[in-house]
């Protein structure tokens, strides 16, 4: 009898059937063949029991692991906890087990012990959120032996793990290009930290910018707070010249609309502002922001699908793309609208 409010295991199974646990592992697998008489004995007692198998059980009958581990360096933010369910409804969905290791900072220790923490369980693979440096060094500290998956959101150089990408860089380029279409002359752009050089949206809100022939204003360094975009505004709001501007973040543009609100400016009639990302709170602001829509729980699906059929397969997956688009809400208007609308 297994313990009281405990579902039955593999044991409870062989004991009820009578039989020995490797017939058990024998007859659910299938992988050996056993008399007609045991199996219909295995499968009766499996029926009585009402028996599910969990992940561990799984791998013990199949001889496989059915765990995949998740890197990252925050559980909290949107894109970070969007991305994270995505991974384990997916998982879920395919009869596997998810841990998170969270990466407490880039140091070399730091890592080296999330690292190690994942690694001292059986894994079938791993994922790396990689919207951040930490995610980028420890994607890097994981063996080669390890089927390893990053999720991301800027494309990467090839001989890199496979990713699965939101492509911010076209992102990037999106929003900038429909800022310029409302009659902007440039677009300041406030920014998250990048991972790494010349990618991203920041690299895409650049290169929109010298395509178009426009001015390219220097780049507003933010963190990813609201607070960081509203110190980081303090730089541009008493230049009258600054009409348009695009924000690593939603977050960051809740801080940016906020300063530059203070100061008596009107959104969107002397500002336009977009956003990134479209967290659930972008509608329901006043005005309602104009972001760049990116599919997290998509990403989080997408990823895991690859390091599936990597585990699978045992060949290695091709990168997949996916590129966001553009929500239009009232933080932005055209330069000719205004002018109708308030003329001198």
């Amino acid at each position: 009898m297994n313990n009281v409010g405990q579902p039955p295991g593999l044991v409870d199974v062989a004991r009820r059937a009578g039989v020995s646990l490797s017939t058990v592992s024998r007859v659910l697998t299938g992988r050996v063949q056993v008399s007609a008489k045991l199996r219909e004995k295995v499968l009766a007692a499996v029926e009585e029991l009402d028996y599910r198998p969990n992940a561990a059980a799984q791998a013990l009958v199949s001889g496989r692991s059915n765990t995949v581990a998740v890197l990252a360096r925050n559980t909290l933010r949107y894109g970070y906890a969007a991305t994270l369910q995505g991974i384990e409804e997916a998982a879920r969905a395919a009869g596997y087990t998810v841990t998170i290791t969270v990466v407490e900072s880039g140091q070399r220790d730091h890592i080296a012990a999330a690292v190690n923490q994942a690694l001292a369980q059986q894994l079938a693979g791993a994922i790396v959120i990689e919207f951040d440096e930490v995610g980028v060094a420890s994607l890097e500290a994981l063996p080669e032996t390890l089927p390893v998956v990053a999720a991301a959101g800027a494309r990467r150089l090839r001989g890199a793990r496979p990713h699965a990408f939101l492509d911010d860089y076209q992102g990037g380029k999106i929003a900038t290009d429909y800022l310029l279409s409302l009659g902007h002359e440039t677009v300041h752009h406030i920014a998250i930290p990048a991972t790494r050089s010349k990618t991203g949206r920041a690299w895409g809100w650049r290169q929109a910018l010298q395509h178009a022939g426009a001015r390219v204003p220097e780049l507003v360094q933010a963190g990813y707070a609201p607070a960081s975009g509203y110190d980081a505004a303090q730089s541009l709001v008493d230049d009258p010249d600054v009409t348009a501007i695009l924000c690593g973040n939603d977050e960051l543009a809740i801080g940016v609309l906020r300063a530059f609100q203070e100061r008596g400016r009107r959104i969107p009639d002397q500002l336009s502002v977009i956003g990134f990302d479209d967290q659930p709170f972008a509608a329901q602001w006043y005005p309602s922001l104009t972001t760049v829509t990116q599919d997290f729980t998509g990403l989080g699906r997408r990823t895991f699908h690859l390091l599936e059929a990597w585990i699978r397969t045992g060949e290695r997956p091709r990168d997949s793309s996916m590129t966001p688009t553009l929500t239009v809400r009232e933080s932005t208007s055209s330069i000719i609208e205004r002018r109708i609308a308030h003329p001198h």
